[in-house]
């Protein structure tokens, strides 16, 4: 899953290093060509070093962020040190009354579109701040002809652009990130349903395809039974045969109650008595060690369908599969109640998973242990029940996958 925040932070952080780099050279530029050429009554050599100690500032951030990702309070630090760097060369140059005072927005402009709301009000606060402190400190004399009323006035003006920025910029900007997210999030929902369709077709295909075949092996061996009925080899057959058809009819069940949408409500202690029965049938080794909620009653409910415990079914194969590692049997299922959801987790006692492998049940992955597909199909299932499915290591061994259910409210329908 991409996250988006850490993206947006570090294209930003390069967009603001691509920006100071223009703007220093701008800034040299003006400082040695324009005022010397208009004959400015303004001190040349402390500009000059302010802007030495802005490059110098500028050269460690770009060895800093070259190897580094950046976050949102490292963007935040660099929009406050453009802002303290204007701020400088704007007192060294006329202070408020300096024409490109307006520059203090850009930094708010900056974090409106990369910011969340508290950091984008704490550099929008240090802007304000700073056009303060240029206009408290010009001197008396540029006071003359009742100008401190248009001084005020431009602090006004300036304010209400900075609240103008930080609202309609820092709204329109999180508005069309949250549209981004919702898309990008439909794209992969859309490739993840088309994947699934894929595999229920393919099943569907193969099941179709040995139907016939396996009907005509059940007629070749009730003929074959009837000639040599006490032949051990023909004996041997019976059983496979029967474990064949029964998955065979099992599996049609499946897809007329997924094709139906049949669900129903169950307890806890069904879910839990259910699991238990299917892993003790086909994991006769394995122990099961259950940790229940002291909360947990026979009056929660959760929604359940046919692929329910298949899902739970596939976790514990692979819990059962990370085991192996250690040569451990035991697989722990903890159950917690609150007001509003069901946490079942499972918890393997193997060598953990790698970070790699946390978001497996996204998509299919290529997977050398064989989760890809079966954790894919569980999360579908469990995400189809409004459950959701994540994997974590435990903080001393082994892996655990954890899925929330939300409970039915006692007037909710099936």
């Amino acid at each position: 899953m991409v996250n988006f925040n850490e993206l947006s932070a570090m294209t930003t952080m390069r967009r603001i290093l691509l920006l100071r780099t223009i703007a220093i050279i701008i800034q040299v530029l003006a400082v040695v060509g324009l005022f010397s050429l208009m004959k400015q009554n303004i001190v040349v050599e402390p500009l000059l070093k302010v802007i030495f100690v802005e490059v110098i500032f500028h050269l460690v951030s770009l060895w800093f962020y070259r190897s580094r990702s950046s976050g949102v309070i490292e963007v935040t630090f660099q929009l406050v040190a453009d802002i303290i760097f204007l701020t400088l060369l704007m007192s060294l140059s006329g202070g408020a009354t300096n024409a490109f005072v307006s520059l203090l927005l850009l930094p708010i402009v900056i974090g409106a579109v990369s910011l969340p709301t508290k950091l984008l009000t704490l550099v929008s606060f240090f802007a304000v701040a700073a056009y303060s402190a240029l206009l408290l400190s010009l001197p008396a004399s540029d006071h003359h002809m009742d100008m401190s009323n248009h001084f005020i006035g431009m602090w006004v003006n300036f304010l209400l652009s900075v609240i103008v920025v930080t609202l309609v910029v820092g709204t329109m900007s999180k508005m069309i990130t949250t549209r981004e997210r919702a898309i990008a999030k439909q794209r992969e929902d859309q490739l993840k349903s088309e994947q699934l369709i894929s595999l229920g077709v393919a099943s569907a295909q193969v099941t179709h395809q040995l139907a016939t075949p396996l009907a005509n092996l059940q007629l070749l061996f009730e003929e074959i039974n009837e000639d040599y009925p006490n032949n051990e080899a023909v004996l041997a057959m019976e059983t496979p045969l029967n474990i064949c058809r029964s998955e065979l009819n099992h599996f049609r069940e499946l897809a007329t109650s997924i094709r139906e949408n049949h669900t129903v409500n169950i307890s806890p202690k069904t879910l839990l008595d259910n699991l238990k029965l299917v892993v003790n049938l086909q994991h006769p080794n394995i122990q099961i060690s259950i940790i229940r909620d002291a909360n947990t009653t026979s009056f929660e409910l959760i929604k359940s369908d046919a692929m329910l415990i298949p899902a739970l079914c596939n976790l514990i194969q692979n819990a059962i599969d990370a085991n192996v590692e250690t040569q451990s049997n035991t697989v722990e299922l903890a159950l917690d109640v609150d007001s509003k959801f069901l946490t079942l987790s499972i918890r393997d006692f193997g060598h953990g998973i790698e970070h790699s492998k946390v978001n497996l049940g996204d998509k299919l992955v290529l997977s050398k242990d064989g989760l890809g597909m079966a954790l894919m199909l569980s999360s579908s299932s469990i995400e189809r029940l409004g459950g959701i499915l994540t994997l974590h290591n435990h903080f001393k061994q082994g892996a655990v996958a954890t899925i929330k259910f939300p409970l039915v409210l006692p007037n909710q329908g099936v």
